[in-house]
């Protein structure tokens, strides 16, 4: 009597750790820390795309060929930049490119203080050679500063740099937990907000919600003297975040520590 036997699921698995053990040894491989120098140039390129387009807007917006450039444009130029970066390079550093950001992830726990000056490092270099680059190549980059619009005193301007950094902060810890700061559903989000924003709070402020946005070109030029403005009120707004992210989603998750520090996982888990 001829027995069949019934096919087991060994050679399916087998197929399945072959298609997967690449992936495995990237990841193993990337999570080594003699390798942070990917998320570091990643800080650091995606801040100098970021802080050319947001303060390229205002310079070349003074220019004699740059006459048609809208204020609108200009303030939704970075959103669109950061939708960009997210998508490029969410998933290798987690596309912070601001330290305020950094350091509310840092805060709310989704990112090991250790990483905090390495990144805050290469956001400052690469926001400083974006503005050296303007200043470079087509000159006045105090046009590309963030300063508070005339009539506008320093106190309302802090005040509205903190409140747009608490709304940004909030969407990206938001989406960072949950829709993934890595993914489409962040990109969007993020860069929407910022795009919006700016609509109505550019002319404020310059809304800038970042301190390394500001510091560079205002370095560059020559003139700090409004600069604490930008680094208060972001600071406060992403402190406030976090408390608000704290009472929204409660402690931190898994996923937010993944999509902050570019690890995917497709399973979020409470830590």
């Amino acid at each position: 009597m001829t027995t069949t036997m019934k096919p087991t699921g060994e050679p399916v698995l087998a197929w399945l750790e072959r298609r997967t053990s690449k992936a495995r040894r990237s990841e193993a491989e990337f999570d080594d820390p003699r390798l942070e120098y990917r998320r570091l140039f990643s800080e650091m390129w995606g801040t100098f795309l970021l802080v050319l387009v947001a303060a390229g807007g205002g310079v070349v917006g003074a220019s004699a060929y740059g006459g048609d450039l809208t204020l609108a444009m200009k303030a939704l130029a970075p959103g669109m930049m950061v939708m960009g970066v997210i998508f490029f390079m969410g998933t290798i550093s987690g596309a912070h490119l601001n330290p305020a950001v950094t350091l509310a992830f840092a805060v709310r726990g989704n990112f090991p203080w250790r990483r905090v000056p390495g990144y805050v490092v290469a956001q400052v270099i690469g926001a400083l050679l974006a503005a050296w680059f303007l200043q470079l190549v087509y000159g006045g980059i105090i046009n590309g500063a963030t300063e508070p619009a005339k009539g506008v005193s320093l106190w309302v301007a802090v005040l509205t740099e903190a409140v747009l950094t608490l709304g940004l902060v909030s969407v990206i810890l938001g989406t960072a937990s949950g829709a993934r700061n890595v993914g489409i559903n962040g990109a969007l989000a993020v860069g929407a907000y910022i795009g919006l924003v700016s609509v109505w709070g550019a002319p404020v402020s310059g809304a800038s919600m970042n301190p390394v946005r500001s510091f560079a070109p205002e370095l560059v030029a020559g003139d700090l003297s409004h600069y604490w403005v930008y680094l208060v009120g972001p600071l406060v707004g992403a402190m406030v975040a976090v408390g608000f992210e704290w009472i929204l989603k409660g402690r931190p998750t898994a996923a937010g520590a993944e999509a902050a520090q570019g690890i995917l996982d497709e399973n979020p888990e409470g830590l």
